[in-house]
């Protein structure tokens, strides 16, 4: 901790090396693909580090000899898993035996600290932790930083009655976020049917075009600019990439009104943000979103925006492992266009609907963050002895 609090009786503060056992994982050569054929030893990476307490899944494997030639190891279950490079302080706890990637730390325990203590534990202190990380581009921190950590530790019978207490307290809180996450994704739900209700209908009515013939595009205007080189020209520009807004540039090379259009990445396929949104005023775009804008007597860019949330794109991606769609592949994808007197109209009534379902979910995520806050304020007391 940055100031060490007073500590009730019968605590004091450790050091987090004196209370467990740390280790990094390890990555097997991707050069060599017998260390990853037919594995059968769940391999994690920070992608399968989810909001969940356990982990007990992986999307990866690798197998015996990939564990005997790499710097991974293999943890036990129960095994803490502390995330230390890039996104620092996820955590999780093995339901299963698995290895890690470099970027996780195993932690077990002495048996003088209670598995689910050190767990809400790291939550608490991860604030602290992230303040010391060291890195431009992503931020890390090695095993003899985290070690050095200071942890207020009470006698075990009271470690488990905090956890017990956590428990009860965490898993009331849990249970209004997913109401309140159901809530949201109940509006998306709407949302697509209201969408679906009016596009189909014009997919009856109209006749289609191919995207080039509604649109103009700019990507020959397109320029991107490198993480490393944006630290040095921040400013008050949105810079773009395949999914909104990812930073901030000192200059534009767009001024107007445009739609992008993811151009690859995982979300073209999952779909978790919306592949097309429009850009308005002054702004810079990188390499992985398409720009266009719709011709003015054909249609309209916010009408794009919703027929492409309505459109299935899955034909036009290539790649599995690194999804992508070419403005050759886009250009051939066709929507149904009525009358732009008709698109106009269908603009405003999507746009009322749309908003009622934004400021549903806005309200639904304000709440969220609440609760979230609760639980900080919780773990405070928990930590302090207050609890």
């Amino acid at each position: 901790m940055s100031e060490l609090y007073t500590l009730p009786d019968g605590w004091e503060w450790k050091k987090l090396g004196e209370l467990a056992k740390f280790q990094s994982g390890g990555t097997p050569s991707r050069n060599n693909k017998t260390y990853w054929e037919n594995g059968d030893i769940p391999w994690v990476k920070i992608s399968d580090i989810t909001d969940n307490m356990y982990v007990y899944k992986t999307k990866e494997f690798i197998n015996k000899s990939g564990l005997n030639n790499s710097s991974a190891k293999l943890f036990s279950k129960g095994t803490i898993l502390y995330t230390i490079f890039a996104t620092i302080g996820k955590i999780g706890i093995l339901d299963i035996e698995a290895t890690t990637n470099q970027a996780i730390s195993g932690i077990q325990p002495n048996q003088n600290v209670d598995l689910f203590y050190m767990y809400y534990g790291l939550k608490f202190i991860t604030n602290e932790i992230q303040k010391i990380s060291v890195g431009v581009a992503q931020n890390n921190i090695n095993l003899t930083k985290l070690k050095e950590q200071w942890f207020p530790l009470p006698q075990l019978e009271e470690q488990k009655r905090i956890v017990a207490k956590l428990d009860i307290l965490f898993a009331k809180i849990d249970k209004a976020i997913t109401l309140h996450q159901k809530n949201i994704d109940e509006a998306d739900i709407f949302m697509a049917s209201v969408l679906n209700d009016v596009f189909a209908e014009f997919e009856e009515k109209y006749e289609k075009k191919q995207l080039n013939e509604i649109v103009d595009n700019y990507d020959g205007k397109r320029i991107p600019i490198k993480s490393s080189d944006r630290e040095n020209i921040k400013g008050i520009y949105p810079y773009y990439g395949a999914s909104g807004i990812i930073d901030y540039v000192n200059d534009y090379i767009f001024d107007g009104e445009y739609l992008l259009i993811s151009e690859d990445g995982a979300n073209l396929t999952v779909r978790k943000y919306p592949i097309a949104f429009i850009a308005i005023g002054k702004f810079w775009v990188n390499n992985h979103a398409h720009i266009v804008s719709a011709k003015k007597d054909i249609s309209t860019n916010k009408f794009m925006e919703y027929a492409f949330a309505f459109t299935d794109i899955s034909s036009y991606i290539t790649g599995s492992a690194q999804p992508k769609m070419s403005q050759g592949k886009m250009n051939l994808i066709e929507f149904s266009l009525p009358p732009l007197k008709t698109q106009k109209k269908v603009v405003l009534y999507l746009d009322e609907i749309s908003n009622k379902m934004e400021k549903i979910k806005q309200i639904q995520k304000e709440k969220m963050q609440s609760l979230k806050e609760l639980k900080a304020s919780i773990l405070d007391k928990a930590f302090k002895g207050e609890l």
